[in-house]
């Protein structure tokens, strides 16, 4: 279509030269105090190459192990555990698996390993769940998650016997990955609008990282990365999403993940997103976005849509979509809630997709006296402890665990493929 000039409208969409000088110009600006004040934070860790070393190092299975051993953590003896079972064999192969739920035919058919969708939870607030998932997954023959999310507050993870440094160890030992939330976001009381969970659009502001919190937020992030290894984060704010975008450019291998509260909903604000990390992408062109999870509200068109574009960007390998298959029952969505089927036609057609399990299936959770709720997430654990509720709070956690069985079920029996803990289940 061409307008009154002759200009074709799509020639009107081109970014000219002069516009990404400008904004080139605006970053390399001495005086610049936005870029000034990041690397100021950034400094306090060391240089760029010392901050990953230290990074690495603190990663490295021996070092976890040993700091919880130091630490007489009760978490290690469970550790151990784990690596015997995984090492003897405990946990069920893939084809094992495929074959109790289609029979011996299993091992004639095609499974797509390119379109494996991943089998992903939250949220993983406590190491004992852990293993009392992974008891379980032994003697039921189940599949172990491939990807964890922790939105647990993390100072006081890392003050609980080690909690936050044993999950770290254990994610190396099942193969999975996994992403932490930090606990410098708008319910730590910076968001003035915000009187707790119960207000959290915060005068539709969202949970927000309000004013200097974008530092604060990198400087948490750092003490993470640096201290323990850990990596990858949940993020929630475009300001942060910049932040981590810079970090990386900077040469930080730091990565992160778009919560749902991001609020992407629609193809358009996808596109922006992956934009940015195309446009702030190293020279190699990678970039630390790794996972994208979509709004709740998203239909399969803007899904395959989103995917279009992450495919047209060379993004398809490297950013998940990361899509809500059940919610906990209360607090969070209109219920009943269960995507799984609209999963089985998206998993023949996109690929490195997640199905994320936040609840157990709807007609499951109205059983229960006292379904799950998102509010859980924002309770400390000595108040869950003196409440009594810790055993109702891990029953919800077993209850996700078993809707992504459901989903890997439901999957096989499609001839489709996921990706469950890679080194607790052969293939």
């Amino acid at each position: 279509m061409m307008t009154k000039r002759g200009v074709s409208m799509r020639e009107n969409l081109l970014i000219s030269q002069e516009r990404l000088q400008e904004i080139n110009h605006f970053l390399a600006d001495p005086s610049n105090k936005l870029i000034n004040e990041l690397v100021l934070v950034v400094e306090k860790y060391g240089t760029v190459e010392e901050i990953n070393e230290r990074a690495k190092k603190a990663k490295e299975l021996p070092n976890l192990m040993a700091k919880l051993k130091n630490m007489d953590s009760p978490y290690y003896k469970d550790l151990i555990w784990l690596e015997e079972k995984r090492d003897q064999g405990a946990f069920v192969s893939v084809s094992e698996y495929r074959r109790n739920i289609i029979g011996e035919e299993a091992d004639r058919q095609y499974f797509n390993e390119g379109m494996a969708v991943t089998l992903e939870i939250s949220a993983l607030q406590y190491f004992p769940w852990l293993v009392e998932e992974a008891k379980q997954a032994i003697e039921k023959k189940e599949m172990m998650p491939g990807r964890y999310i922790r939105v647990r507050k993390m100072k006081e993870s890392e003050e609980d016997q080690g909690d936050l440094i044993a999950i770290a160890a254990a994610m190396q030992i099942v193969g999975a990955s996994y992403v932490e939330t930090l606990d410098t976001k708008g319910t730590d009381g910076s968001n003035v609008h915000l009187g707790g969970p119960e207000t959290i659009t915060g005068y539709f502001g969202g949970i927000g990282q309000p004013n200097d919190h974008v530092l604060k937020w990198v400087d948490e992030l750092l003490y993470y990365y640096t201290r323990y290894g850990i990596d990858q984060v949940l993020n929630i704010n475009p300001g942060t999403v910049f932040a981590a975008y810079m970090l990386y450019k900077m040469g930080i291998d730091i990565s992160f993940k778009i919560s749902v509260f991001m609020g992407n909903d629609n193809p358009y604000s996808v596109f922006w997103t992956l934009m940015m990390a195309k446009l702030f992408a190293r020279e190699d062109g990678t970039t630390p976005l790794k996972g994208f999870n979509l709004s709740n509200s998203v239909n399969n068109r803007s899904i395959e849509l989103s995917a279009m574009a992450r495919k047209q960007l060379d993004l398809e390998s490297q950013v998940r979509i990361e899509h809500h298959i059940t919610e906990t029952f209360n607090s969070i969505v209109r219920q009943p809630y269960n995507r799984r089927d609209e999963l089985l036609e998206l998993a023949e057609i996109v690929a490195n997709i997640a199905a994320k399990h936040e609840g157990n299936d709807p007609e499951e959770e109205e059983k229960l006296e006292t379904p799950s709720s998102i509010l859980h997430y924002f309770r400390d654990k000595e108040e869950v402890l003196e409440s009594g509720e810790m055993e109702l709070l891990k029953g919800h956690y077993l209850g996700k665990h078993a809707a992504l069985n459901r989903t890997a079920e439901a999957l096989t029996r499609k001839n489709l493929s996921f990706i469950a803990a890679r080194n607790l289940h052969k293939r």
